[in-house]
């Protein structure tokens, strides 16, 4: 039971309560106070800090390899790519625009995608990537976003790697800081930030929304944004996000590494990178579909084995027995119907920014702004 001081004052009736504290309802909020500084905004963290995806991911600054552009068109059919793409690369550049990439390891060191033995032969590969430039021109200005990089196979020392395309567009950060320098930064701006406090639920009461949540504290907002991949399920059914587990392996520092940069394979389900001297390796969710459509944060055997295979058959295969797996780990992303996030209002006062589709690194930063312009205060 809480005192007549504590419901009455905090956090206190707001414009806007935001539900999730990761990227996407950082962004959100960001947005909010770049639009309406006076505007009261409260952010709600259901554990003592983000442990969704936001920072429990590989650390890319990326919006798609081509092989994954190829098969989205397929899917999806090409203008709805070219929208996806769109709206993550315009993320990348919010990130740029409002933090200081040295503060958040921010590293514009170009992404690659690996091709197997067999997937693709040299003709095609130049067909799709001369499309695909063509396609993106618009998007990154670049005359050639995708690039033939393959003489760098041997000296990258790959294995089984018949074709590497490198992205020009692509990099690196480290995604603890900048969701610490977004956290900084809405504090700055006077967000109310409450942690280990879950929305449970809401009801219109007509001029504004009564808002439950798991503590007993009672919240009034006029609206509602709903940035929570593994609860919008629960507190808007109608909306369908389901989880998807990302598993993570890093490695111990290996001397002379002979590659820097961010890497992609089999339509980028396979993702790696250097850390320092260090290998950072995620994906192979493929494997096991079912398995890993969980919100479970735990490493598996099966994947973590199917990691490390690739590691040394792929990524490694000249420095087997060199280095030892120092950590793993596992995070949770939001999975729509569709590859395109769920952004805009869903029912009266309520907004949503979810099902950001396992690269919420580049989509929330567009996707909050997005959110915010809807949003009239």
């Amino acid at each position: 039971m809480y005192s007549i001081w504590e419901q009455d004052h905090f956090p206190g009736p707001q414009d806007v309560v935001v539900a999730g504290a990761g990227f996407a309802g950082l962004w959100t909020a960001f947005h909010l106070k770049q639009r309406y500084p006076k505007a009261r905004v409260a952010v709600l963290e259901k554990d003592f800090m983000p442990m969704g995806a936001s920072t429990r991911n590989a650390g890319f600054a990326c919006f798609g390899s081509p092989g994954e552009l190829i098969a989205d068109a397929g899917t999806m059919g090409v203008d709805t790519m070219l929208k996806l793409v769109e709206l993550r690369y315009r993320g990348l550049q919010l990130i740029e625009k409002h933090f200081r990439p040295s503060k958040i390891d921010l590293d514009w060191c170009g992404g690659y995608e690996l091709f197997p033995e067999g997937s693709t032969d040299a003709d095609r590969l130049r067909e799709d990537l001369t499309y695909l430039n063509t396609l993106l021109r618009p998007v990154t200005h670049l005359r050639e976003t995708f690039t033939d990089a393959s003489g760098a196979i041997g000296s990258f020392g790959f294995g089984a790697t018949a074709h590497l395309v490198l992205n020009r567009a692509e990099g690196a950060l480290h995604s603890g800081r900048l969701a610490e320098r977004l956290r900084r930064e809405l504090r700055r701006q006077k967000v109310q930030w409450l942690t280990g406090i879950a929305v449970t639920g809401f009801q219109d009461a007509g001029n504004f929304l009564r808002i439950d949540t798991n503590q007993g504290i009672p919240l009034q907002a006029r609206y509602l944004a709903v940035c929570t991949n593994t609860g919008t399920g629960n507190l808007l059914p109608e909306i369908n996000v389901t989880p998807a587990r990302g598993q993570v392996l890093l490695t111990s520092p290996i001397a002379g590494l002979p590659w820097k940069g961010t890497f992609h394979a089999d339509e980028g389900y396979y993702y790696f990178r250097n850390l320092g001297e260090r290998v950072l390796l995620g994906g192979a969710r493929n494997k096991a579909f079912e398995a890993e459509g969980t919100d479970e944060r735990c490493t598996t055997p099966f994947i973590q084995e199917e990691l490390e295979r690739f590691l040394n058959s792929v990524v490694l295969p000249r420095y087997q027995g060199r280095f030892a797996i120092e950590h793993r780990w596992a995070g949770i992303m939001g999975m729509g119907a569709s590859k395109h996030p769920v952004i805009g209002q869903v029912r009266p006062r309520v907004f949503a920014a979810t099902a950001l589709g396992g690269i919420g690194v580049a989509v929330a930063p567009e996707a909050g702004r997005l959110l915010a312009r809807q949003i009239e205060l």
